[in-house]
Order: structure tokens, then C-alpha cells, then sequence
């Protein structure tokens, strides 16, 4: 059984995986488990997440029209910004800070790890999410129970468009309710209170915009 050699006991690479796979990734003979646990969590339960990853699909006009909505937005979801694609911050506190800033803001906290499959699958569509709605909706990372040279080369790989918190020990995200799947998306209110949480990844672009729609903007 692949572990995650960052986490700290009881949540293992797998132990969290396994609670996003479907019954079937377990039907195993005792045998193969050890071996195809990791790659069945990684590839196959992987792709009930969206599978492959994709390259994010907005243009450059879009990513201009983006810039400019930003400009005049909350000077909150500016200052947010200012550090996308890269780790701003270690721990709870680090965390506390940044979503005590955003207070008055819908936040959308992705909880990620550059060892998880359905994270990599669902990059991408988060990136574009964040073209979409970063001038009205605040997006935070927490890289869960990773090396930081991992989490930094992964993030150089496939920028999400929003800035992260390094989270080795996993109680940044467990401080949200998280830990227990990866990826997890919290869906934070204008108070800071939690609205929603979705265990797992993201299938596809329309569901992601559904739950941003719904919890973030209030958009039945």
C-alpha cells in the first residue's frame, strides 16, 4: 500500500484516497491490493474526477478581461491574488490570516496534493474558474500533508490561479472540517462560515460553476 511519507498518523496517502473511491476500486484479490492500491486511487478512481488532466480552456482575451475586473474589485480579492500559483503562507495561523482578510467575501478553499490524482485532474478547472469569478469570489489552496519541493513543482506545472497554504501536518484542513479525502472544496460564506463542503474532485467545468454558482454567489 503506497503511503504519503509527509502525513502524520492516522491519515495516510491512502486512507485518505480511500475515502473518495467508489466501492468497485476495492474489489481486489488480497494479493494485488499492496500493489495496485496506489495506481487503482491514482488512475482509476482518478478518473471519476475528470480523469486525464486537461489544459485550462481560457483564451487570452479572457485572461486580459479577467485582469481588468480585478482592477476594480474588493481591494481584499486584489491583495489575494497578488500571490497566485505559489505557497503564501505554513500551518492554521497561516490560513486564520488570510481567510480573516477575505472576511466579507465569498472564499472557495481547495484543499490539494501534488501526490493526488483527482488534484491534478481538477487543476485546470479551477484555474479557469478563477478567470471567471476571481474578481467576485476569493479562491485559497491548502497543499495537505506535502512536501513543499512537490507542492512547488506542481504548482509551476499546472498554475490553479490561486496562492496556498502549506499544510504538512494536516491541521489547517482538518481546522475547516477537512482531511479526511483529498481533493476537498470548502465553500465559505461572507461571514466565514462554512456554506458546503464536496468531498472529491470535480468531474468536469459545469459542476464546479453549479457549486460555485450556488454556494459562493448565491445563485440558485
Amino acid at each position: 500500500m503506497q503511503r504519503n511519507p509527509h502525513a502524520t498518523p492516522p491519515f495516510s496517502r491512502s486512507a485518505i484516497l480511500m475515502g473518495a473511491m467508489p466501492t468497485r476500486c476495492f474489489r481486489l484479490p488480497a494479493s494485488a491490493l499492496a500493489v495496485a492500491l496506489a495506481a487503482a486511487a491514482l488512475a482509476a478512481c482518478g478518473s471519476a474526477a475528470g480523469g486525464t488532466p486537461s489544459k485550462p480552456l481560457a483564451t487570452a482575451a479572457a485572461r486580459e478581461s479577467a485582469a481588468q475586473r480585478l482592477a476594480k474589485a474588493p481591494a481584499a480579492l486584489r491583495a489575494n491574488a497578488t500571490d497566485a500559483d505559489t505557497i503564501a503562507g505554513e500551518g492554521t495561523g497561516a490560513l486564520e490570516q488570510r481567510l480573516a482578510k477575505l472576511r466579507g467575501q465569498p472564499v472557495v478553499v481547495n484543499q490539494w496534493a501534488s501526490w493526488c490524482g483527482p488534484c491534478r485532474a481538477e487543476f485546470p478547472l479551477f484555474a479557469d474558474a478563477v478567470v471567471e469569478h476571481g474578481d467576485k469570489v476569493a479562491f485559497v489552496g491548502i497543499d495537505f500533508t506535502d512536501s513543499r519541493d512537490d507542492a512547488e513543482k506542481f504548482l509551476a506545472e499546472s498554475p490553479p490561479g490561486f496562492a496556498s497554504i502549506s499544510d504538512p501536518k494536516g491541521e489547517a484542513a482538518r481546522s475547516l472540517g477537512g482531511g479526511r479525502v483529498a481533493p476537498t472544496t470548502f465553500f465559505l460564506g461572507p461571514d466565514g462560515k462554512r456554506v458546503y463542503t464536496k468531498l472529491g474532485g470535480y468531474a468536469d467545468a459545469k459542476a464546479l460553476e453549479a457549486d460555485i454558482q450556488r454556494y459562493a454567489l448565491g445563485n440558485s
